[in-house]
């Protein structure tokens, strides 16, 4: 028995014995020896960061996802067990569902490392069916059960349940990109709210409710079941709040949810402090290991509030990366410390004075121990030089590896006192126990190693066959940032021998893997390596390695000038346009790059209008850095405006220059049999095009030949600009065509499926993605715009809105719907495809009015402008 000092009534009255007899008296030694297992895996990952990519990434997943959700599943069972007063689960069940939990997490990491996508899948439906099944025990568990004051504990297992088969799903979008790239950032902050937070920061902060006291050896507060439920309402419901939030990508949502998280988290500490008495606790090096843990939760937790209070969701989701040293190491890593602290020498003791001697070598130094550990967690979160950095790595190291060296004592020193009683039972007390109290170390290990750092490491090169560009060398700068590969595509000469100056810019790191060649080692920010790919002879993609990132759009095409691979076929005909790197909407155009004017020129004189157009194959910049082969009238996609007034004659000449097709034009303007006028011409051949303007209106023109999808998805539109009568004069004009863009090889196979799915790359304004947020439109405060806008499709049409303003004209497919001298405003132009028209609007005062098409897809994804307004 032990005595009234050592082991005091905590909770309900009952001593923690019972702890010993239904929780660290565990029944599943082999659930100790899967943790020991996992943790293994985990330092051997982690001691490769330097030399393998994504290793840090797999150590920290193999602690939580493997070593801590295995410990989490069985100790919250036996926790619950004993808070509820329940009946022990069928043994059975409990092991199918801890195989299933960890099969599922085997699924997921090696689904993600060998990027297979189906294997990820099947292991996140395992993994969150036996989360589910835990969950159900767990509920079930409370029905008909005793309970008592500590009931409410299981209240936080079932939620952190609940959090990991919400982080689960948001893993598998994250990994397999099914939720877009737009949403990468919002997806990934949330999997990190919903599994730090919540699968791990639960369940410790409900143990500590009933721990703390116990350590203390005082008893526990009256108040205790009440605050613990309450502190679960707000940090659950906020938890829940920032998860949805982030997942929305709606920033004041999640800082509003984080700011009830650690509402909770306060009360619970303000309780804690208040539990403290003057006597001494039963054990004070882990009392202040808990205390020291609990103010690294609180510190982790503002922090984070202040982050999403006041930076973008893209800034908070690198600067996320500071945080894991709090929870990681502050957190779980001295939660456990101190925890086996106090509990080893209950487990492993016969009696009080073998108890007393295992925690005084536990407690040898702890206070150096202690120091060196925070410290070290201090010097890892805080944004300092790099050997400030590996000075608080080997403190927090430090820290654990004399623990572990102090627990490894215990462990032999109590197998000697034991040694006996061991064989008296049979064998099978002990080793449980040791398998318990191994495993826990090790974690306790793998955390601070897999904290670690290390960016040096080998590169390797790969050659090819010699080909038209052999025998020279090109070096190519590549940047790392905002998930982006910058350039997304590189164009070589066949045999032309690359390397690429690999800078990771980014606060996150990142790696770059080149398909079936070399990789860099994974990089901090400002850190550089070279690969040498050797002569290139075919078409190769290169992405970063780190789980959901290549999905998210973090890839790069090397591609081969005049390769098979890059070429398509239109009616028989080869081209030569490019394929999709991905779009980088942030990225900078190329160097003497200039947006499109605007502008609308004024008609020119007389009535009868003469314009030779010619059709060719371009090559324009349509996105940031992106290069594509477009079909063009004049050399430009869309081609050049006309304009002009009710009954002028408009003269075209068109022009084939294209030497692989044939080519026709339609202009929606005129009114006249379509067989001549619109027919074909094949390449090398002209024809006029004559017709009489007798509306007023936006007209749409676009090839007439088949097939028009094609033609017209590839550049070939352009407007018609017809003034109605008595229009009035506008201090500024501007023409806004509106498409999509599909890149890729014109005619091929994958560009014309995601022109049948209607699935564009981007949607833009005149022809190029975002060009009008790099290049402004400029007017002065007081003036007064008029926006012509043509829906040339060629499959979607537009809802035209600038952010800001009411218009107060609206003009629609030849007839005013709204004019200044009426009450009402409008927001939106809504065009279908091929429709036209006009709105105006005065700008009241200085600022930034951006215009988009409200479909925020397209809006997102290029359809997006701006007009500068200066005094």
């Amino acid at each position: 028995m032990s005595s009234k000092n050592d082991d005091p009534a905590v909770g309900d009255g009952r001593p923690p014995n019972r702890f010993k007899a239904s929780g660290l008296r565990s029944r599943h030694l082999g659930a100790h020896i899967l943790v020991a297992a996992w943790v293994v895996l985990a330092l051997l990952a982690a001691s490769a960061q330097q030399t393998l990519p994504a290793a840090r990434w797999l150590a920290v997943h193999l602690f939580l996802l493997g070593a801590a959700t295995t410990a989490i599943v069985v100790w919250s069972e036996h926790f619950a067990v004993a808070m509820l007063h329940a009946k022990l689960p069928d043994r059975r069940w409990s092991d199918t569902r801890l195989a299933g939990v960890n099969l599922g997490a085997v699924g997921v990491l090696t689904g993600l490392w060998a990027d297979l996508a189906a294997l990820t899948g099947v292991g996140c439906v395992l993994l969150i069916t036996a989360v589910g099944a835990h969950l159900v025990v767990l509920v079930r568990m409370g029905r008909g059960a005793l309970g008592g004051r500590l009931a409410p504990i299981a209240d936080y297992y079932r939620a952190a349940a609940v959090a990991l088969i919400i982080g689960a799903v948001l893993g598998w979008l994250l990994a397999t990109g099914k939720a877009g790239p737009q949403h990468y950032s919002g997806l990934k902050l949330a999997h990190v709210h919903a599994t730090l937070l919540g699968w791990i920061g639960l369940p410790v902060l409900g143990t500590l409710f009933m721990l703390w006291p116990t350590v203390l050896g005082v008893r526990m507060a009256e108040r205790t079941t009440r605050l613990a439920r309450w502190v679960l309402v707000l940090t659950g419901g906020g938890l829940l709040a920032a998860v949805a939030g982030l997942s929305a990508g709606w920033r004041p949502a999640a800082a509003f949810g984080v700011g009830f998280y650690a509402a909770g988290v306060a009360v619970a500490a303000q309780l804690f402090a208040r539990t403290v008495r003057r006597r001494p606790a039963i054990s004070a090096a882990a009392a202040w290991m808990l205390a020291a843990a609990t103010g690294w939760l609180c510190v982790g937790v503002t922090v984070d509030l202040v982050l999403l209070a006041a930076r973008p969701l893209d800034v908070v989701r690198d600067d996320i990366d500071s945080l894991l040293p709090l929870l990681l190491v502050g957190l779980v890593a001295q939660v456990l410390i101190g925890a086996l602290t106090y509990l080893l020498p209950i487990v492993l003791s016969g009696g009080p004075k073998e108890r007393a001697a295992l925690r005084a070598v536990l407690e040898r130094g702890w206070v150096a121990r202690l120091s060196a550990l925070n410290l070290g967690v201090a010097l890892l979160a805080l944004p300092l030089p790099g050997p400030l950095g590996t000075a608080g790595m080997l403190l927090a190291g430090g820290a654990g590896a004399a623990f572990l060296a102090l627990t490894v004592r215990v462990l032999v020193r109590s197998g000697r006192v034991h040694l006996q009683d061991t064989k008296q039972a049979g064998g099978s007390r002990r080793p449980v126990l040791w398998g318990t109290a191994a495993g826990a170390v090790l974690i306790v290990l793998a955390v601070l190693v897999a904290n670690s750092g290390g960016d040096t490491g080998s590169e390797a090169s790969a050659a090819g066959a010699a080909g038209a560009g052999a025998g020279t060398t090109r070096t190519v700068a590549v940047t790392l940032a905002d998930m982006r590969i910058r350039p997304a595509r590189i164009e070589v000469t066949a045999g032309t021998a690359v390397k690429l100056e690999v800078t990771n810019t980014d606060a996150q790191r990142h790696d770059l893997k080149v398909e079936d060649g070399p990789a860099t080692p994974m990089l901090a920010k400002g850190n550089t390596r070279t690969l040498d790919l050797g002569p290139v002879t075919e078409n190769i993609e290169a992405w970063c390695t780190l789980p959901g990132h290549r999905a998210a759009g973090m890839t790069m095409d090397i591609v081969v000038t005049g390769s098979t691979d890059d070429a398509g076929a239109h009616e028989g005909h080869s081209t030569t346009a490019t394929t999709d790197g991905g779009l980088d909407l942030s990225a900078d155009f190329s160097t003497g790059w200039q947006a499109r004017d605007a502008d609308l020129a004024p008609a020119p004189g007389g009535t009868v209008h003469k314009i030779e157009l010619h059709a060719a194959h371009t090559t324009v910049e349509v996105a940031p850095g992106v290069k594509q082969q477009m079909w063009t009238f004049g050399g430009t996609a869309p081609g050049p405006t006309l304009h002009g007034k009710v009954g002028d004659v408009f003269e075209v000449t068109l022009v084939n220059d294209d030497t692989t097709m044939g080519h026709g034009i339609d202009f929606h303007a005129g009114s006249l049999a379509p067989d001549k006028p619109m027919r074909t011409i094949q390449p090398g051949k002209r024809l006029v095009y004559r017709f009489r303007a007798d509306k007023a209106g936006a007209w749409l023109y676009h090839c007439s030949t088949a097939p028009m999808l094609q033609h017209m998805g590839n550049g070939m539109y352009g407007a018609v600009i017809i003034d109605p009568p008595g229009l009035t004069k506008v201090d500024h004009e501007y023409v806004l065509v509106s498409s999509s863009l599909y890149l890729g090889t014109p005619g091929s196979t994958a560009q014309v499926t995601k022109m049948r799915q209607n699935t564009p790359d981007a949607w833009v304004f005149n022809g190029v993605a975002n060009q009008y947020s790099k290049r402004p439109l400029k007017v002065k405060a007081g003036e007064r715009a008029r926006f012509w806008v043509v829906a040339a499709g060629p499959s979607d049409g537009i809802a035209f809105h600038i952010v800001g303003t009411v218009f107060d004209t609206v003009y629609k497919e030849g007839a005013y719907l709204l004019k200044p001298n009426q009450a009402g405003g409008a927001q939106v132009l809504d065009l279908a495809t091929a429709q036209g028209g006009f709105v105006e609007t005065t700008f009241p005062e200085a600022g930034h009015y951006a215009f988009v098409d409200h479909d925020m897809r397209h809006a997102e994804t290029g359809a997006h402008g701006m007009v500068e307004v200066n005094d």
